[in-house]
């Protein structure tokens, strides 16, 4: 699950939301698709975690122009 950027994951998720809401899938199926697609999130919240830690190190210098601050 590692391998999936985040937006081919976020991708994935929606497929599998609309699958689930389509109500074409028997229960066994349901919960196996329900339970990637928690993998998924859980994938796409540690993306989003990093990246607000990455934009949240950017401190604007006096000069005007952007540094990578030291956290």
């Amino acid at each position: 699950m590692e391998n999936i950027s985040f937006e081919k994951a976020l991708q994935r998720l929606e497929e599998i939301v609309d699958l689930l809401e389509s109500g074409s899938l028997d229960l066994q199926a349901s919960i196996e698709i329900f339970e990637e697609g928690i993998a998924l999130s859980v994938r796409c919240q540690q993306e989003l975690q990093k990246a607000e830690g990455r934009v949240q190190q950017l401190v604007k210098k006096l000069e005007g122009g952007w540094e990578l601050a030291d956290i």
